[in-house]
């Protein structure tokens, strides 16, 4: 991996790679950031939730030109495959190279944001950029509520533009991005002992893709939690079910690859449920087709639960499940093929004697985005689930005439050749929530390709990032 180019922004990346960094977890890797500003002998300030801020003087000459702010978040989303040995508190990534690819082995790789990060820290470190006044913004806590970008103080940034390191398309600038909320729905249960004679099993829905939960949530791809609670619902309908515990997923905002539940069952009907778990393993394939073609839905015999659901309280939570909304709501009458509402439903766990899932609405449109949640929280009081809404955050409104598109257009053009696609997304990128505190100020996102982010098989292309770079530097020259 050493003939990695440019060396600077892979050296900073893998050194951050080696740094535990799961959001609410970051503070170690906040701090190497902190401390890579210093040893460059730039202005440091840590605010009070953590964010970090770095600014650098002109280049001579330079010093009357505007001011750019170069933004990313340090935290990242930590999945893992199934039997991965990896603990995210204390674990190095295993990075490794596949050809132009580089990911990680059986983990979130963490280019989403890593790469932003190392990125804005090579340019602080580079001799050979000329630039105006820089300041770096790296934020905590994106991924699980954008809690750094919400407590970013006004004033603290003086740059009229701000660069955003967090897309993942190459070619593509992205000037707008959809607003958010999160649901957290908890309904308690009754308990009682499996019935006399029963044996325990665990049903699983695995080989999912999963992804980012905005990003790919227009892809059709396959949840696991909708696939676990079909299952449960069909063998509930011929079959007395004792469910004693469901789980699935990992983060809100990532579409669940994996789901399971433990059950008490009557062994004298195991063949007759096997075939039952087989039909509708067999249609659910059929249904999604090539869209996820690795779904599996499987049995086996384990030990038997100490306790399971009262009859009713397994049916109520499992019809809840089975009939909630998830993936595209609507799609944008403005912009073609641009997700405009969605949720995902994202975690579910059995816990404290309740059953809790956790869902992330997003919508351009804030009317929108709010009749979904009215919509979820009618949805949960059928089934008895008392519903939260919390960490909402506002979209970024599309400025396609603003300086800095129109730079960032004209850059890439004479580098490339190319015109720069120039879009909105169905995800929440940190500028709506900074824009708020800084009306007026210019805001753009870019980034080099990467895919599959929020999965174990995320990875990101080698020679994106160089040309990414060489964009960058050709941003900063120019302004």
């Amino acid at each position: 991996m050493n003939s990695m180019e440019p060396k600077l922004l892979w050296n900073y990346f893998m050194e951050l790679s080696k740094i535990p960094r799961g959001s609410k977890q970051e503070q170690a890797a906040a701090q190497w950031v902190a401390d890579q500003g210093k040893a460059l002998g730039c202005e440091v300030l840590r605010d009070p939730v953590g964010n970090v801020i770095i600014k650098r003087q002109a280049t001579p000459g330079r010093e009357a030109r505007p001011a750019i702010c170069l933004q990313a978040h340090v935290d990242m989303v930590c999945e893992k495959n199934e039997g991965t040995p990896h603990d995210f508190l204390k674990d190095p990534i295993p990075v490794y190279r596949d050809g132009d690819l580089l990911k990680a082995r059986g983990t979130t790789l963490g280019a989403d944001n890593g790469i932003g990060v190392a990125t804005a820290l090579a340019v602080l470190a580079s001799t050979d950029i000329p630039h105006g006044p820089i300041e770096v913004l790296v934020t905590i806590d994106e991924e699980t509520g954008m809690t750094g970008a919400e407590n970013v103080q006004a004033g603290i940034l003086k740059a009229k533009y701000l660069l955003n390191l967090d897309s993942e398309e190459e070619g593509y600038l992205t000037i707008g991005c959809a607003g958010g909320i999160d649901t957290i729905a908890t309904r308690k249960v009754a308990w009682g002992a499996p019935k006399a004679g029963n044996k325990g099993y665990r049903l699983k829905v695995s080989g999912l893709k999963g992804g980012h939960s905005g990003i790919d949530i227009a892809n059709h791809r396959g949840n696991a939690i909708r696939f676990l609670a079909r299952t449960l619902y069909h063998l509930q309908q011929h079959f007395e079910v004792g469910i004693a515990h469901v789980q699935g997923g990992n983060k809100r905002n990532a579409i669940p690859r994996e789901a399971f539940a433990l059950l008490a069952l009557d062994p004298a009907q195991d063949a007759a449920i096997r075939t039952a778990v087989a039909h509708v393993e067999a249609e659910s394939r059929l249904a999604i087709g090539a869209y996820d073609p690795g779904l599996a839905i499987t049995l086996e015999a384990v030990e038997l639960p100490g306790q399971v659901m009262s009859s009713s309280d397994a049916q109520t939570v499992v019809n809840t499940l089975f009939t909630m909304v998830h993936g595209v709501i609507a799609m944008s009458p403005d912009i073609p093929g641009l997700v405009q509402t969605s949720t995902n439903l994202g975690v579910l766990e059995t816990k404290d004697g309740a059953v809790t899932f956790c869902m992330l609405h997003r919508s351009s449109i804030d009317a929108s985005k709010m009749t979904v949640v009215d919509r979820v929280s009618a949805h949960c009081a059928l089934g008895g689930f008392e519903a939260r809404h919390l960490g909402g955050y506002p979209g970024w409104k599309p400025e396609p005439d603003s300086d800095l598109v129109k730079l960032v257009k004209a850059v890439h053009q004479e580098m490339t050749g190319k015109e720069m696609k120039v879009v909105a997304i169905h995800a929440g990128l940190e500028c709506g929530i900074i824009g708020e505190k800084y009306p007026g100020m210019e805001m753009a996102s870019i980034g080099p390709d990467m895919w599959d982010v929020h999965t174990p098989d995320e990875k990101v292309s080698i020679s994106s990032v160089g040309r990414f770079w060489e964009l960058l530097k050709g941003i900063l020259t120019k302004m």
